[in-house]
């Protein structure tokens, strides 16, 4: 229930965003969801993609200074309260969020979310136990 994050590390200043896109895009590698985090001088790209160990590879080639993480990907109803019942489901079990950010779906009334959790294998117990839908890698990879 693990799906493959990338993480690079991206100086902050005009066209950087750029360059890795298009790598990417050269090398036929499709984004499923990102996120962005900066500060003056720097910023961290996260990254959900089809062909994660691929892309690993290619940006290492080129010079990039990137990471794999693991995170838990998991489907919520898009309405008001979808997430606070991830987020209490999570606090009830005592597991502490480190980040998170969505993504679209292509499904009606059908949200998706990545987790950073500081315990993925409670996380996933917990969201399970809590019927919370829980996304396998290839269904990300695939969507």
């Amino acid at each position: 229930m693990l799906i493959k994050q990338i993480s690079i590390f991206v100086e902050n200043k005009p066209g950087r965003l750029s360059a890795v896109t298009k790598l990417l895009a050269e090398n036929n590698i499709d984004i499923r969801a990102l996120s962005v985090a900066d500060t003056k001088d720097f910023g961290i790209l996260r990254l959900i993609v089809n062909k994660p160990d691929e892309t690993c590879e290619a940006l290492k080639k080129a010079g990039w200074t990137v990471s794999l993480t693991n995170v838990i990907a998991i489907g919520i109803t898009d309405a008001p309260g979808g997430l606070a019942g991830v987020v209490e489901c999570l606090y009830a079990a005592n597991i502490s969020v480190e980040y998170m950010y969505a993504f679209i779906s292509k499904s009606e009334n059908q949200a998706y979310v990545i987790l950073r959790v500081d315990n993925n294998d409670r996380a996933i117990e917990a969201l399970a136990e809590n019927n919370f839908t829980l996304l396998k890698a290839s269904e990300v990879y695939d969507m």
